[in-house]
Formats: C-alpha cells, sequence, structure tokens
C-alpha cells in the first residue's frame, strides 16, 4: 500500500536504515547538516523524510512524532510497505538515573513501558521490548571509535509525559535510566516485523531536579547522537 495515508514517498525512496527524530525540525536539520543531495521524499502533516547520502552511504531521516501511536504508525508503514530493514530513534530522554547528567547519550537495551501496544499481539504472557543487537554493537563500536562517552542500559517508553515523580522513582529501583516515549512501540514494530531497531537517546532534562534544555538545543546541538547514528547506515 504505497503511499500510505501518512507517507506520500515512492516505492525505492527510502534507503535500507532510517533514523527518526521525533521532531521534524532535527530531521530538517540532520539532513542540511549532514547529507549530500538531500531530497525531500515525504512532508505528509509535515513530517518531513530526507533521502541523502553520508560518507558514500545512502542513508534516509525522518521524523517519528510523539509518543508510541505516532511511532507505532511511521514505521511500520517503514517496515512493512517501505521494505525498510533498520529504524534507529534518535530522541530526547528524561533522566532517571542520578548518574545521568544533560547532554548524556544512552543506548536503549530495553524498552519497559506502561502502554497497552502489546495487547494488538495477543501474546500468551508478558513480552520485553529489546533492541537489535547487530545495531547496538555498531552504535557502540561507533561511540568508542568517535570516543563519545555513552550508557547503555533500560529505558521507560511513558504514554505521559507529565510523569509522576513518585512513579519514576519506582522505575529508578529497577535500574532504568531515563525515560522517554516512543523505543517500546519501535521495538516491537521491529520484532513483528523480523526487521532491526535502536533506540539512541541525548538526556535533555532531568524531570527530578527540573533541570533542562530549551527546545532549540534539542532540535540542533545533540550532534554526538546524530554522528553515532549516521555510522550505522
Amino acid at each position: 500500500m504505497i503511499p500510505t495515508p501518512h507517507i506520500n514517498a515512492k516505492k525505492g525512496d527510502f534507503a535500507d536504515t532510517v533514523l527518526m527524530p521525533g521532531d521534524p525540525l532535527r530531521s530538517k536539520y540532520i539532513a542540511e547538516a549532514f547529507l549530500e543531495n538531500a531530497a525531500l521524499v515525504n512532508n505528509v502533516r509535515g513530517v518531513q523524510g530526507y533521502t541523502g547520502t553520508y560518507k558514500g552511504k545512502r542513508i534516509s531521516v525522518m521524523a517519528s512524532g510523539m509518543g508510541m501511536p505516532s511511532m507505532g504508525i511511521y514505521s511500520y508503514e517503514l517496515f512493512n510497505f517501505y521494505d525498510v530493514k533498520n529504524i534507529i530513534r534518535i530522541g530526547s530522554a528524561g533522566a532517571i538515573s542520578p548518574d545521568l547528567k544533560l547532554r548524556d547519550i544512552v543506548f536503549g537495551m530495553g524498552a519497559c513501558t506502561n502502554s497497552d501496544y502489546v495487547r494488538q499481539y495477543e501474546l500468551p504472557g508478558a513480552f520485553a521490548p529489546i533492541a537489535s543487537y547487530g545495531l547496538l554493537k555498531k552504535a557502540i563500536d561507533a561511540a568508542e571509535e568517535l570516543n563519545y562517552k555513552y550508557v547503555v542500559g533500560n529505558l521507560f517508553s511513558s504514554d505521559t509525559f507529565y510523569d509522576d515523580a513518585q512513579s519514576l522513582k519506582r522505575w529508578q529501583k529497577m535500574g532504568v535510566l531515563a525515560v522517554e516515549m516512543e523505543a517500546a512501540a519501535l521495538y516491537m514494530n521491529a520484532a513483528r516485523s523480523g526487521k532491526n531497531a535502536l533506540c539512541i537517546c541525548t538526556i535533555s532534562d532531568c524531570p527530578l531536579t527540573g533541570e533542562s534544555l530549551p527546545a532549540e538545543d534539542r532540535q540542533t546541538t545533540f550532534t554526538q547522537m546524530m554522528e553515532i547514528a549516521l555510522e550505522l547506515a
């Protein structure tokens, strides 16, 4: 089903690997700052998707929007209708672990969630959404090569942006590193489609302390995360 209700790109417009920030403006920034010969391949609802090359390798970048329903739609359509092989979420996250600070990079090895997204699969038990090991290893290798600091661990994909502090502290006790809103749905869609996914986040705020970066910083200054993800093409 191409085009879809949300993507008007033609077959073959997307590369095998798509980077997915939540923010369409971050998608535009990556295309302009890092990609050569970037072409706009989707702009339905202002969700801008581009395909170009990075160090000679073809790669795409398109926004996912906010939350698991939005990520669920876009990643499903890319995996199943456009035959994308790998989706790498590059987003912002709120620190839960007291060891994390603003601008730290987190690789989401797993994604806990309070969402009912998994219910659609009618599984006879609990499902643990996890990253694709191959992409995770490549990201670690790229970060080491670039000499960028990173942490690997569990994320909390929440359906609510304004989470209660006591709830976050309970996740903190279970060793969860940071809260965001998309990774679990992405990991489930990848698993169901037989494709690959990874979530790389930069800490943009610390909900338990009140520290936060402005929107413009989140849009254009999380370049270390972007560079790591681009190396995975």
